[in-house]
C-alpha cells in the first residue's frame, strides 16, 4: 500500500501510455502547456465537472467524484459515476469523457480501469464495467474490466511510481504522435530525438 503523499494523479496513467517522457515532464518536472487538443479536452470535461448529484429511477448520477486507491497509489476525480441499484446494493459504473475518437492504444481504458479499482477499494464492491464517452462520436464505448486490463493498469501504475521515485525523465524519442503533444516545444524531439544526430543538432545551433 502507498502512502497519501505518494499518490499520483489518475491522468498520469494516460500520459505514460501515450509517452513516458510526456508523463515525466508533467508529473515529475511540473511542466504543462496547452494546445488545441488539451483545450478541447478541458471543455469536454467542463460539461461533466459540475459536482451535481441526481437520481433517475433506480440510477443515481454523481459528477466530479473524488476517488483514490492506496493499492495502485493514485487519486483524482471521476467525471461521472452512475450507481445502479441491484439486489438492494448500489453498483458503481464509471463514465470517462474524452475528446476525439477511441485511441489505438489502451491509455483511456487503463485510466477508466484505475477509476474502477479506486471505487472498489473505497466502497468494498465489485465494479465489472464502465464506459468511455468520445466527443467526436457522441456515444459511449462500453469497457469491461477483465483480468488483462486490470493487470496492465497495475503494471502501468507500478512503472510510473518507479519513474517518479528515480526522478529521471526518459530520453526523448521522436515518433509521429509527437506532433499532437502539447509539450512539443518543450520536449524538442525534432532537435534532440532519434531523427537528428547530436552533431547535426550542435551544427544547427552554431549556424544560427
Amino acid at each position: 500500500m502507498y502512502q497519501e503523499s505518494e499518490l499520483f494523479q489518475l491522468s498520469a496513467l494516460q500520459h505514460y501510455l501515450f509517452c513516458p517522457r510526456q508523463c515525466a515532464l508533467i508529473h515529475l518536472e511540473q511542466i504543462w502547456k496547452e494546445n488545441r487538443y488539451t483545450v478541447e479536452g478541458q471543455l469536454m470535461h467542463g460539461r461533466a465537472d459540475s459536482e451535481r448529484v441526481e437520481k433517475r429511477g433506480n440510477r443515481k448520477i454523481v459528477c466530479s467524484l473524488m476517488i483514490r486507491s492506496l493499492r495502485l497509489g493514485v487519486s483524482g476525480k471521476a467525471d461521472v459515476v452512475e450507481f445502479f441499484k441491484e439486489d438492494g446494493k448500489w453498483v458503481p459504473f464509471p463514465v470517462e469523457y474524452k475528446r476525439g475518437r477511441p485511441k489505438e492504444n489502451d491509455s483511456d481504458r487503463v485510466q477508466l480501469c484505475a477509476q474502477a479499482v479506486c471505487l472498489e477499494e473505497m466502497l468494498g464492491t465489485e465494479v465489472p464495467c464502465g464506459a468511455l464517452f468520445y466527443g467526436k462520436q457522441k456515444r459511449r464505448l462500453p469497457v469491461e474490466f477483465d483480468e488483462m486490463l486490470r493487470a496492465k493498469t497495475e503494471n502501468t501504475a507500478r512503472a510510473i511510481h518507479e519513474m517518479l521515485a528515480q526522478g529521471v525523465t526518459p530520453a526523448v524519442k521522436w515518433t509521429k504522435k509527437c506532433e499532437r503533444c502539447s509539450l512539443l516545444e518543450v520536449c524538442m524531439p525534432e532537435k534532440t530525438g532519434s531523427r537528428c544526430s547530436a552533431s547535426r543538432y550542435l551544427a544547427s545551433i552554431l549556424s544560427t
